[in-house]
């Protein structure tokens, strides 16, 4: 893209956002990430300290995670193999493309986290919906998270406690509410405490390990499977042309890595478009390819019974499944904490723009709202986890706010930042990359109209 002159900058400053704009930027930045002071200098200089290859990994690492546990039933609501890769391909190009102009836009703008990006180029309204939507994406997320913990302690508590045949009723402690709420009240709540979470980007390599983990362990056992897993049906067709788009909010939620791709972007070395460009399509393929083996396997292995979450398709007493099981409750135990933090920071940067004040002023007051804001978001979503048992309605949720980060919000600074350059004559290319962005705007509006429509009137009212 090339890069007119022109200024892009329009309402920015309506809140005195850039008074603790650079304490924002370093509160949002993922643990994995490092990068210098924000400067005119520093841009493009070579002072990050990411290699393009070390970018590749981090970005494959924020798109990686627990939401690999639902792309076999995606594929079964697409309507089969064929229908579910051939979505993700299509949809791979719009996901490629907007980390691709968020890194334009970064550099265009000089900043460095999404939201910052967003209300640089965008203005304070898109801004401000832009930080809104990060915290309630981050909100379901964490609500995903508990669900998936219930889930998989169900299954290993199965396999450890054997109840008598004439028991009427489970014991107390294997109750499913129970196992979370000790779980979260004694791991989770004490990580998501601290004002720095630095710490945490030693465990975010164990999750790593564990979601290859789980996906070789989902391939194995469709080529080599167990007697007792017989799939009910296999669909080779959607049921309706519009159920293809049911598997939507489950690539969004997995492919979602847009909002921490900045800060990784400006870590680079050189952090540069080109560059960029070829860092994420190698990320995006090698997400693509666990996510393709994951769902291919899962739905070939189970059909059109696999649940929502596949390791509950699995028997109780599989013990390479039960290790995957542990994985996965490390990887969120260690995620939630992270999600929660991002959160949590962006709630504190519209409190304080809000108010007026600054970071300085306002550091005496700071550890009391902070564990204000972090033990009302935990109850919250303990709350929600404890009476919302199928993690399929909260991805169909927070799935629709995904493809917000992958479609409208860069769509929406790609077209502000074309319209912002001065030229004397339109050239082709610059038509072209103006209908590119109202395509992604509109492509990223259908997807959460039409998925959060679909949770709200058969998701939630079921």
């Amino acid at each position: 893209m090339a890069q007119g002159t022109g200024s892009i900058n329009s309402d920015y400053k309506d809140w005195e956002w850039s008074t603790d704009a650079g304490e924002r930027a370093r509160l949002l930045q993922s643990p994995s990430v490092e990068t210098v002071p924000k400067s005119g200098e520093s841009q493009g200089n070579g002072l990050g300290a990411t290699s393009a290859l070390g970018a590749v990994f981090i970005v494959v690492n924020a798109a990686l995670g627990a939401g690999l546990l639902n792309f076999p039933a995606a594929f079964s609501m697409a309507g089969g193999v064929a229908a579910g890769i051939a979505l993700q391909m299509c949809m791979l190009i719009f996901i490629i493309g907007g980390l691709v102009i968020l890194a334009y836009c970064s550099q265009a703008s000089n900043e460095r986290t999404y939201q910052e990006v967003v209300w640089a180029v965008c203005g304070k309204v898109p801004g401000v919906l832009c930080e809104v939507a990060i915290a309630v994406y981050t909100f379901g997320t964490c609500i995903a998270f508990l669900i998936i913990i219930g889930d998989q302690e169900d299954k290993i508590i199965a396999a450890l406690v054997t109840e008598p045949e004439e028991a009427g009723s489970s014991r107390w402690y294997t109750d499913r509410k129970f196992t979370i709420s000790i779980t979260a009240f004694l791991l989770i709540l004490p990580l998501s405490i601290p004002k720095e979470i630095g710490f945490q980007k030693y465990a975010s390599s164990l999750s790593v390990i564990g979601t290859w983990y789980v996906t070789a362990v989902i391939i194995i056992k469709y080529i080599w499977p167990d007697k007792e897993l017989v799939p009910v049906e296999i669909p080779t067709s959607p049921s309706t042309w519009t159920a293809v788009f049911n598997a939507m909010p489950t690539i969004c939620f997995g492919f979602q890595c847009h909002v921490s791709s900045v800060p990784v972007f400006n870590s680079m070395k050189q952090p540069e478009v080109k560059t960029w460009g070829a860092v994420v399509t190698a990320a995006m393929v090698i997400a693509l390819f666990v996510y393709t083996g994951t769902g291919v396997c899962g739905f070939l292995t189970f059909g059109a019974g696999v649940e929502q979450d596949v390791l509950l398709s699995y028997p109780s007493n599989d013990i390479p499944v039960a290790l995957a099981r542990a994985f996965i409750i490390l990887c969120v135990l260690t995620s939630y904490p992270i999600l929660h933090f991002c959160g949590r920071a962006v709630l504190e940067g519209l409190w304080l723009r809000y108010t007026g004040v600054t970071v300085e002023e306002d550091v005496v007051r700071e550890r009391r709202r902070r564990l204000l804001q972090t033990i009302s978001w935990f109850l919250l979503t303990l709350l929600l986890a404890l009476f919302i048992p199928d993690i399929g309605k909260v991805i169909s949720v927070i799935g629709g706010l995904a493809a917000c980060f992958i479609f409208v919000f860069p769509g929406l600074c790609l077209i502000q930042a074309k319209l912002s350059e001065i030229q004397e004559t339109r050239a082709i290319s610059w038509w072209a990359q103006v209908s590119y962005g109202v395509f992604m705007v509109t492509l990223g509006a259908f997807i959460f109209g039409q998925t959060t429509a679909n949770a709200i009137f058969v998701d939630l009212t079921a």
